[in-house]
């Protein structure tokens, strides 16, 4: 898919690994709408340093996306501005650290809210652009997992569970959407200086690092390009590669 002029929504895009999406997606010339669900002012910077830096149209956008009906006036909202809406990357998670034998601190409040963010949301928003994209002939979207979808690990059981979700979600949406749209997804492993990473325990950081091939934590930048790969692909759909330092062999 050609990217240059094309629009990209990117959910979450004012955070740690979002933003890197959002300049990754602008340097190939991509418009962003960057979505943020709080930090206005912090979104807000974020679009004018793409376009300051890249020469690219950006504007942010707040939404709560386990609100259907602000999910539908967010796509409403963004194509009116760009006038289309070719990508969509889902990057936008909640987390809550709760170590996994602690069932009775994983109430029923953490798990719809994590569940409502991290599953649901990438879900309605799927939804909401899926005919915009299939009016236009072509979209991609690229939903952003974690490793913990795929072992028992991570946050808590309601995290990894969440992402097991999305993983399989990705796989469910690509059937759904073919041919039009492509449906990808990126598993990354422990990154650093992300809000998710932020809320882990010290020994899950450290664990991390230490247990991958590389001995260190996975990279943004990488992540990100993985992400412009998955938007310009012509012939890839319902898949999740990892991105780990080599922790994770699915």
């Amino acid at each position: 898919m050609e990217l240059r002029g094309s629009v990209a929504l990117v959910t979450g895009g004012n955070g740690g690994l979002g933003q890197r999406i959002c300049h990754a997606l602008a340097r190939e010339g991509v418009h962003i709408a960057v979505m943020y669900a709080q930090s206005r002012d912090q979104a807000e910077t974020v679009a004018r340093e793409l376009a300051a830096r890249h020469q690219v149209n950006a504007a942010a956008f707040g939404c709560d996306i386990t609100d259907a009906a602000a999910v539908a006036r967010l796509v409403q909202d963004v194509a009116a501005r760009f006038g289309r809406i070719d990508l969509l990357v889902n990057d936008a998670a909640y987390n809550k650290a709760i170590p996994f034998p602690d069932l009775d601190a994983l109430t029923e409040e953490v798990w719809e809210r994590i569940m409502a963010v991290n599953l649901a949301g990438p879900m309605r928003l799927t939804k909401a652009v899926a005919p915009l994209m299939k009016a236009q002939g072509a979209g991609r979207i690229v939903n952003i997992a974690s490793v913990a979808g795929l072992q028992p690990t991570g946050s808590s059981i309601a995290y990894a569970v969440s992402k097991a979700g999305l993983i399989h979600l990705t796989r469910c949406m690509a059937v759904a959407l073919a041919p039009e749209v492509l449906v990808n997804c990126v598993a990354p492993g422990l990154l650093e200086g992300t809000r998710a990473t932020a809320n882990l325990r010290p020994e899950q950081v450290e664990r991390s690092a230490s247990t991958s091939l590389l001995k260190k934590a996975a990279d943004k930048d990488d992540c990100a390009e993985m992400v412009v790969a998955m938007c310009r692909t012509e012939t890839m759909t319902g898949q999740t590669v990892v991105i780990d330092a080599g922790r994770v062999f699915h």
